[in-house]
């Protein structure tokens, strides 16, 4: 009976072992910090550029902080939410990818370039 009760003890810290761990503080300040950087990189491109593709890829940039951010916070609560939150934003962000390059490819059969300055007479009066 003893040997049971041990055997089964080892067994529970055994797999207690190779459980994930919640992300320890000084990782996710580096993972929030890595997004919050790759974030303002994507914005400050996204509103110093006036190539359409490139402030598209900006976008990108932006969508993929994001993800890193929720894929850090989930790690952290060892909840799979940020994970599954990542995956409907690699989602969104294939979709925006696939209509931006269909409207470059439509506006720059127009007008033969990407300045985004070309194209401001499609905004509102």
């Amino acid at each position: 009976m003893i040997d049971a009760v041990s055997h089964s003890s080892h067994l529970v810290t055994s797999l207690l072992a190779a459980a994930p761990s919640a992300m320890d503080p000084g990782a996710l300040r580096v993972a929030l910090l890595a997004s919050a950087v790759l974030f303002a990189v994507g914005m400050v491109g996204f509103l110093t550029r006036r190539n359409m593709i490139l402030m598209f890829l900006c976008t990108e940039l932006m969508f993929q902080a994001a993800a890193i951010a929720m894929i850090a916070f989930g790690r952290m609560h060892l909840d799979p939410q940020g994970q599954v939150f990542v995956i409907f934003i690699l989602t969104v962000a294939a979709a925006e990818a696939a209509l931006a390059l269909g409207l470059v490819v439509l506006l720059y059969r127009r007008k033969p370039t990407l300045d985004a300055e070309a194209w401001s007479e499609l905004k509102e009066c």
